[in-house]
Order: C-alpha cells, then sequence, then structure tokens
C-alpha cells in the first residue's frame, strides 16, 4: 500500500466518525492533495458539496458562509452521517480561520453532522489560520512531495528517473519529452508556487530578492552557505534576517528549506549557518537545461543530487512531523543529516560512490552526541534504492 493511498483511506475513516473534528488536508502544490480528497469522498455515499477559492481574485468570508450554508441544506436528504463540505484553497481568503471557526461551533451548538474538509497548498500559510484561531478543531493530513515508492509503483520508475525527475506526479507523463517536462516544472510548479502560494499571500518587499533566493538554494542544495554570503551571491544589501524569513516562506510553500546544525540544543541551533536543501530533485534539474543522461555522466552533480534525494526524502517527514532534521559541522568534520525523533538520534551519512571504511565525522558525532545508531547510505553501507523506498519510520524503529 502506498503513503497516499493509506492517507486516503485514513481520512475516509474520519469521515465516517461521528462529526468530531475539521479535517485539514495539506501540502506542497500538485502532490494530489484534492485526488486523494475526491477519492475518499467518493466511496462515502453521502452529500458532498465541493467548492474551489483557487481563481484570480480572492474571495471573501462572505463566499465560505455561501457554501457552508449549501451544504447545511444538503443535511435535509443525509441520513444520520450527515453530509461532508469541502473548502479547496483556503487559505487563499482572508480572514477564512474566524468565518470557519464561527460556522463550525454554530454547527456544534446545534449538533449539525456536517463534516468539514480544508484543503490548502502552502503548509505554512494555512497554519497561521489554524493556529490563530481554530484550536482545538482541526486534524491535519499533511500529504509531502512523493516518494521514490511512490513514484515507482505507480509509474514504474528507476531510481535514476526518481533521482532526477524528484516527486510530482502531474509531470511523470512528460519525462520522454525532457524539454517539455523541465517547462511544466518551471513554469507551472515552481513559478505557481512563488507567485500564487508566497508573493500573493505574505509580505515581501523584495520579490526579485526572493526569487534569486530560490534559485541559489536550487543550485546549493546539500551545502552550508552562510546569509552574509548568500547576500554576496545575490549582491543584494538586503539583511539577513530578511533572508531567513525568506527562506522560510518557501520552506512553508514546500520548495526549500534551511536545515539548522544540531547542537544538542535549541537556542544555538537555530542560529547556525543553514544548509540548503531542496524538498523535491526536479526543483535542481529542471532550471539546469541537462537531461538525465547528461546529469548522470557529471559525477559531482550527481553527487549532489544524491544526496539531495536522500535529504528531500529526510525533509519530507520532518515536514510531516515525524522527526526533526538537522546537519552536523565542527571544523573539517561533518554529518550531512541527524535526525532527532523524540530521544532517538540517528546520524546519516551519504556516499553516491563506494566509500572507505573510516568516516570520521560519524565517529566524531557518535562520541559527542552517542545517537541511537548511525547510518551510511550508499557506498559500501546500506544501497540508495533500499533506503529511499522505505519510509523513514523504517530506520527509526530499527
Amino acid at each position: 500500500m502506498t503513503f497516499q493511498r493509506s492517507q486516503m483511506q485514513s481520512l475516509r475513516r474520519r469521515l465516517s466518525e461521528p462529526r468530531r473534528f475539521i479535517q485539514v488536508v495539506a501540502g506542497p502544490r500538485q502532490v494530489g492533495k484534492t485526488t486523494l480528497v475526491q477519492a475518499a469522498i467518493d466511496t462515502l455515499d453521502r452529500p458532498v458539496r465541493f467548492a474551489s477559492a483557487d481563481e484570480p481574485t480572492l474571495r471573501g468570508d462572505a463566499w465560505i458562509e455561501q457554501q457552508w450554508q449549501a451544504a447545511r441544506l444538503s443535511l435535509a436528504d443525509a441520513d444520520a452521517r450527515g453530509s461532508v463540505l469541502v473548502l479547496d484553497e483556503i487559505q487563499k481568503l482572508p480572514g477564512w480561520s474566524e468565518s470557519v471557526k464561527r460556522l463550525w461551533d454554530e454547527d456544534t451548538r446545534r449538533r449539525r453532522p456536517l463534516h468539514v474538509v480544508l484543503l490548502g497548498s502552502a503548509p505554512l500559510l494555512i497554519a497561521r489560520g489554524l493556529g490563530d484561531s481554530l484550536a482545538g478543531r482541526f486534524e491535519v493530513t499533511h500529504l509531502p512531495h512523493w516518494s521514490f515508492a511512490e513514484m515507482r509503483a505507480a509509474f514504474g520508475w528507476t531510481l535514476d528517473q526518481y533521482l532526477f525527475h524528484g516527486g510530482y506526479p502531474g509531470a511523470a507523463p512528460l519525462i520522454d519529452d525532457p524539454a517539455r517536462w523541465a517547462r511544466h516544472v518551471v513554469d507551472a510548479l515552481i513559478e505557481t508556487s512563488i507567485s500564487r502560494d508566497v508573493l500573493l499571500l505574505s509580505r515581501v518587499d523584495k520579490p526579485a530578492l526572493l526569487r534569486r533566493l530560490f534559485e541559489l538554494a536550487c543550485r546549493y542544495s546539500g551545502q552550508t552557505l552562510s546569509y552574509t554570503k548568500m547576500l554576496g551571491q545575490l549582491q543584494d544589501s538586503g539583511n539577513t534576517t530578511t533572508l531567513a524569513h525568506y527562506l522560510d516562506l518557501l520552506a512553508g510553500a514546500g520548495m526549500v528549506c534551511g536545515l539548522q546544525k544540531y547542537a544538542g540544543d535549541a537556542a544555538r541551533s537555530r542560529g547556525s549557518i543553514p544548509k540548503l536543501q531542496v524538498l523535491n530533485t526536479a526543483l535542481m534539474t529542471a532550471p539546469s537545461g541537462l537531461t538525465l543522461a547528461e546529469a548522470r555522466a557529471d559525477s559531482e552533480y550527481w553527487g549532489r543530487l544524491v544526496e539531495s534525494a536522500v535529504g528531500a526524502h529526510l525533509a519530507n517527514a520532518a515536514a510531516s512531523g515525524a522527526c526533526e532534521l538537522f546537519y552536523w559541522r565542527e571544523r573539517n568534520l561533518e554529518v550531512d543529516f541527524i535526525v532527532r525523533a523524540g530521544r532517538r538520534l540517528i546520524a546519516i551519512e551519504v556516499k553516491s560512490a563506494r566509500a572507505s571504511v573510516h568516516h570520521p565525522g560519524s565517529a566524531a558525532f557518535a562520541a559527542a552526541f552517542k545517537p541511537h545508531r548511525t547510518l551510511l547510505v550508499g557506498g559500501d553501507g546500506i544501497a540508495l534504492q533500499e533506503f529511499l523506498e522505505r519510509p523513514l519510520q523504517h530506520w527509526l524503529q530499527q
């Protein structure tokens, strides 16, 4: 069973229970949120109203109330299990959380069996409204980018295809036409995410700087880069706080993030130099102009792609709440990724070619922090394919 299918069945079970929580389905663009919800509600055999706020002109709270009232009317034709209201791209409505809270609380007082599902493209943006008004009233299903196991099951992809083309299911049918695939990723995914999920919904005083920061993060994925050096690369006189904020916005849109150095102390970690990390390797390769064959022939580029694919696998798990993700470095010693889940600490080193037995960075980290286990992915360690085809929970439980 793929991750997406298990999430669909989980959502279906929740909608079949007595009305308790608003169901929120959040994740990056084009990872299958609408498809998953549609598949779940198609099997419920009850009235469903589906409406989307994804239009050029933002709608107001009156639109939410109109959709809600129409869904309430459908209760007359429903049995005791009630009916379902689905609102897509909810984060695009100004003040949406206050309207949803008022209407939900009205139904709760009157014991109306109306189930509500909210969908949003950007976890960071939708979370703002949730945290402000809807505390205690919702459950979140987070859909990350598709994993290697899911892309292989759905499209029969090889490991190399996944490393290069990443986890966008909507773009998968285009990979036989490399130029068309790249244009689709750049125009329909990258540009739409930046312009409609970040710039349209957040205050960004320097949109050109944010765009250049995204390009820089993709180009340097897998590398540490101080904010001061980033500003130098971007040829901008802005301050580092602005840059850190923009990186957070891009992470919230499911595009790129900055991993913090593991220090065993939250305050010290937050003040560290970030390690740039894409959340989908297609964000690196589509703008590069390279074909899969050309990327595979460039050993240095392919090595960065391998490390970024492992990092994306872990970062998507972290975005779903399964763990926290860091890197570690002291002087010339480093570990690619540090995973913390509860009291479990795992150090992960990535090699794209056969490596020597001795790994001084992993050994130094183990001596300093006593991790639960240390993993080598690739080289003489766990096969890259085996690591990527299993969820992080598998490696945490070993």
